[in-house]
């Protein structure tokens, strides 16, 4: 049986923790950020955890 393939776009946009936790990026903070106020782009610099309900497509697409 062939090896199973990781979704090369999943590979790119989540990350998986030490404690097997998913963590993503927040969406806006790439383009049209004069409009953006400080406050609201520094919400976007850290990352998040992939929601509950998400998790195990997430990792499916990730061959976990």
């Amino acid at each position: 049986m062939p090896k199973q393939k990781t979704h090369s776009a999943a590979k790119k946009r989540f990350k998986v923790t030490g404690s097997g936790k998913l963590l993503r990026r927040k969406a806006p903070k790439s383009h049209l950020l004069e409009k953006k106020s400080a406050k609201r782009k520094r919400g976007f610099r850290r990352d998040h955890a992939v929601h509950e309900s998400d998790v195990r497509e997430v990792k499916r697409l990730l061959g976990r």
